[in-house]
């Protein structure tokens, strides 16, 4: 089956891609560790500046890019614009930061004449990336992966092979050596083979839990070095004396940004019963001034979801719902073509909900009302997607406690979490 690149505005193939086989992809392994002698061998500074090159070309074909990556995934514009200057300060920060980071040191001991500690690349690296921040999540894997001296595998969603193969260009244009940087046109089940095969030498994961699980329990057998990133539903919990208008603005931009398809953002909405109607209907306002629409324009806010089996999949969430006694309210019309759902903010969730339970990936805001502040922290807690959270209280104290509480990666109080 080959491998499509479909513009999810308008439902139209793009290009039409040969997936590589696996013997195309041993030849290119080999290529690459091959590479691999040479490049571990510059100094940390020389790699450095091959990544100082990647932010210029970053710089002068970001238009480009950029249409590329909504025309891919129906990502407004704008913020495929903000992707790629987010990708610019990346090479910049790690070009300028990283020989410091991987500089060794001395360390005093008593039984030896010299000890220290020094930082070696691992080898040949194979990255599994989404689709949803299609540029970033690669770039953010590989510029800290080759500035340590590894070569880099990238197997890209299947959604944006684009994008993909974009990413392999961005290197050569800036004069990277050969297969420093390879893109694998393949799909999952030819990369579970690389891990079997005992092809590479470690795996980086951005993508969901049933794919971390899979991937880890392969890598696991091989002995294999592994880093995940999986799923979130982030829980954003107002209390009653949260500033209701800047909690929704907020809210809202972390809800509905990227059409609701980010990891991190705020997924369950927990709200102390006293403020809680006060709260969504400030959502419901916000929200409601938010463009739907193509996503090539500059003021639309919210595009197409990426694909048809993600819109499926939240037309069921919302479904199961509204038939178990959610209230829906929507916020703009919608296109008659592309993969689009009316953004929507639905109240009175209860916890037999599919919703209430799954990641919900898309632009759906639930609202969850609750008595007080020990039930919120038991439903933010209830979830196995424990990203991160947001509290919103005028009472940092109190804040710093309840952050304490929660089962999650990263807190941000009165405010939202960012990548």
């Amino acid at each position: 089956m080959s491998i499509n690149s479909v513009n999810p505005y308008t439902g139209k193939v793009i290009k039409e891609y040969k997936p590589y086989s696996l013997t195309e992809c041993e030849k290119k392994i080999d290529a690459a560790r091959e590479r691999l002698e040479s490049w571990k061998k510059l100094s940390i500074k020389k790699r450095a500046s091959y990544i100082a090159r990647i932010s210029r070309v970053l710089g002068k074909n970001q238009e480009e890019c950029a249409k590329t990556i909504t025309s891919e995934t129906g990502k407004p514009i704008r913020e495929s614009l903000a992707e790629v200057s987010k990708c610019i300060w990346l090479c910049e920060y790690y070009s300028y930061h990283g020989p410091k980071f991987l500089k060794g040191r001395k360390v005093k001991t008593k039984d030896y004449k010299k000890s220290y500690v020094t930082y070696e690349p691992l080898g040949v690296i194979l990255g599994i990336i989404p689709w949803n921040y299609p540029l970033w999540q690669a770039l953010r894997f590989i510029i800290p992966t080759i500035l340590s001296g590894n070569v880099i595998l990238l197997k890209h969603s299947t959604s944006v092979p684009q994008t993909a193969l974009g990413i392999e260009k961005i290197f050569n244009k800036a004069g990277f050596p050969e297969n420093v940087v390879t893109t694998l046109l393949i799909d999952s089940g030819i990369a579970d083979v690389l891990i079997e095969k005992d092809l590479v030498d470690g795996v980086s994961l951005t993508g969901s839990v049933g794919a971390g699980s899979r991937i880890g329990e392969i890598a696991g057998k091989q002995i294999k070095k592994t880093v995940m990133e999986l799923g979130g539903s982030d829980a954003f919990i107002v209390l009653k004396d949260a500033d209701i208008e800047l909690a929704a603005k907020e809210g809202v931009k972390s809800r509905f940004r990227n059409a609701g398809q980010s990891c991190n953002a705020a997924k369950r909405f927990i709200v102390i019963k006293e403020v809680a109607e006060i709260f969504q209907n400030e959502m419901i306002k916000q929200m409601g001034r938010l463009k739907v629409g193509n996503p090539m324009d500059m003021d639309t806010a919210i595009g197409p979801l990426a694909n048809n089996e993600s819109l499926k999949i939240l037309e069921m969430q919302i479904k199961d719902a509204v038939e178990k006694g959610a209230k829906i309210h929507y916020g703009r019309k919608i296109p008659e073509k592309g993969y689009f759902i009316r953004p929507a903010v639905l109240t009175n969730i209860k916890e037999n909900m599919i919703i209430f339970r799954e990641e919900c990936f898309g632009p759906i805001a639930p609202i969850i009302t609750v008595e007080e502040e020990k039930e919120a922290i038991r439903i933010a807690n209830e979830s196995k997607y424990g990203l991160g959270a947001a509290i919103w209280t005028k009472n940092r104290k109190k804040a710093v406690k309840i952050a304490k509480e929660l089962n999650v990666g990263t807190v941000a109080i009165n405010g939202i979490v960012r990548s």
